[in-house]
């Protein structure tokens, strides 16, 4: 599955977090990750939990971004957040509790 993570610009992150050349930090990009996530898999009910994080690149404030992920044979989620086809973040969720 594919969704837009749609960001508020400019995101208030950004204030304080390198002056000069403001970047997202990665934290906010999870957080942004978790809460599509879990509002498009609102029907199962389920919550989920970080497993495993790489970070590949940096987000400046508007831009475009797109989360990609797939659920795997075992209940895992595997995703990539991506600005156009430029991998920022890949990673997995798995099943809360």
């Amino acid at each position: 599955m594919s969704l837009p993570l749609a960001l508020p610009r400019p995101h208030p992150a950004l204030e304080g977090h390198f002056p000069d050349e403001p970047l997202l930090p990665g934290a906010v990009l999870l957080d942004e990750a978790l809460h599509a996530i879990e509002t498009a898999e609102a029907s199962s009910g389920r919550l989920w939990r970080i497993g495993s994080v790489k970070f590949l690149g940096a987000v400046a404030d508007g831009a475009g971004l797109l989360l990609d992920y797939e659920r795997t044979a075992s209940g895992t989620l595997r995703f990539t957040i991506r600005e156009g086809e430029r991998p920022i973040v890949t990673g997995t969720l798995a099943p809360h509790g």
